[in-house]
């Protein structure tokens, strides 16, 4: 059973490495904003992309951590393994496939999402689209293997490779950017190095003996159909759910490029902020997927419903705290980025009114589905999450922005109508108790 102690273990370190994470996800952001309005506006538009495939890439992981989590709580060592293996298979191939894609394509796929947007932000797009689409193999490598080692329990060393990684990031947009002066080029050179020593040093430590979980020889790896399929069956409908989710920010981007770059500007510094607040409870969320998955294959619903419940509170607490932190930062943030009065006062307004609403409508959106998840019930968050992200997030702020003219503050407002309407559903869902219906291993 799991104590306090045991959660705290396991969750602090996933928060500490989602608050650096987003931090220094930030400070990119504002060192890139530091070449000017044009250069931020462009790699905000390919992050829009990017954040899509990771997105895709981290539902791998996230059934990886399901099936391996609940082999554990079974106890089944040699299944854990295998069931390990084929989710670093599966996550690489597939990012293989889209580094592809998107290095080829990747002057068609920016003409169809920002095709409206001024040429000198389009030329920064392009080129720092073309670098970090090589980062792809290396984020699945990391997000999977990390995914092996929390189904285990261990959140620690994932998060002190991501951290080291992050400080590389922004030394070498430092140096890039600043004392070499190769414009977003560099950034992205950096976010991919990044990356790539990421990738290397956890696989490395991987292959440990010690660890429990044993992923064998890289090279003898070999496809597990049926396992594979478990993975992926989970895996899936949380992928499929990222990428809509995604995809509609996506759209809501090309909608904000309609508004013009100090819009873009202002929004690049209120995402970049939001994601932050989000950061601690996010790492909750996480770690959930495993206390549920552990619990459920050893057989104790019970004690899985008790921990859905528990840490979705804990979540909420920890955001309401975090939020009001982070907003009190957004002046400073906004003039160390650079950026004119009108856009800080703008950046400002939407960071109030988000701080209002958040707390109370984030942690249902996004806890208690993770916590059906692990169960198995991952379809039923997907359609819910992806009709309510259509209707709201992305048919909402069109109406608001094209039509009314509601400009930023419309877009905000669309994402507040998605969260409210999952939080509802994702209520009477959990208490329902069809989620626990599911079976992911025999």
């Amino acid at each position: 059973m799991y104590t306090n102690k045991d959660l705290r273990k396991l969750l602090i370190p996933l928060m500490i490495e989602q608050v650096l994470t987003s931090l220094m996800g930030t400070a990119d952001t504002l060192m890139v904003a530091r070449l000017g309005e044009t250069s931020v506006s462009g790699v905000s538009c390919v992050d829009s992309i990017n954040k899509l495939v990771i997105f895709l890439l981290a539902s791998i992981a996230t059934g990886g951590t399901i099936v391996c989590s609940q082999f554990i709580g079974k106890g089944d060592k040699k299944n854990t393994d295998e069931a390990a293996r084929q989710v670093l298979l599966a996550s690489f191939g597939i990012s293989l496939v889209l580094m592809l894609f998107c290095f080829v394509l990747r002057k068609w796929l920016l003409n169809i999402i920002f095709g409206s947007v001024e040429a000198a932000v389009m030329d920064s797009a392009l080129d720092y689209f073309k670098i970090t689409a090589i980062s792809y193999p290396f984020v699945a490598i990391f997000n999977s293997a990390a995914s092996i080692y929390r189904a285990g329990g261990n959140s620690r060393l994932p998060m002190l490779i991501s951290a080291g990684g992050n400080v590389l990031n922004i030394a070498g947009n430092y140096i890039l950017l600043f004392v070499l002066h190769t414009g977003v080029s560099g950034a992205a050179w950096a976010t991919t190095g990044s990356m790539a020593v990421n990738a290397a040093v956890i696989i490395c430590f991987l292959r440990f003996k010690n660890n429990p979980v044993d992923i064998g020889r890289l090279y003898m790896i070999r496809p597990r159909f049926r396992l594979m399929l478990k993975v992926i069956r989970v895996g899936v409908p949380t992928g499929i759910e990222n990428s809509m989710f995604q995809f509609g920010k996506l759209i809501v981007q090309s909608t904000v490029a309609t508004l013009g770059t100090m819009a873009i500007a202002s929004n690049a510094v209120v995402v970049a902020l939001e994601l932050v607040t989000s950061m601690p409870s996010q790492g909750i969320a996480i770690g959930l997927i495993t206390v549920a998955g552990q619990c459920i294959g050893a057989g104790r619903l019970d004690e899985a419903i008790a921990n859905i419940k528990k840490l979705t509170l804990w979540a909420a607490v920890v955001l309401f705290v975090w939020n009001w932190i982070i907003f009190f930062f957004t002046m400073p943030v906004c003039r160390l980025a650079g950026l004119d009065e009108a856009t800080c006062a703008l950046t400002f307004s939407v960071m109030l009114l988000i701080s209002i609403v958040k707390p109370f409508l984030w942690p249902l959106s996004f806890l208690p589905p993770n916590g059906m998840r692990a169960a198995g019930d991952a379809a039923f968050s997907m359609i819910t999450a992806t009709l309510s992200m259509w209707i709201c997030r992305v048919g909402l702020t069109t109406v608001l922005c094209r039509f009314m003219g509601a400009g930023l503050t419309g877009i905000w407002c669309g994402y507040f109508l998605d969260w409210a309407v999952r939080s509802v559903v994702n209520v009477l869902r959990f208490r329902s108790g069809r989620w626990a219906s599911h079976k992911v291993i025999d």
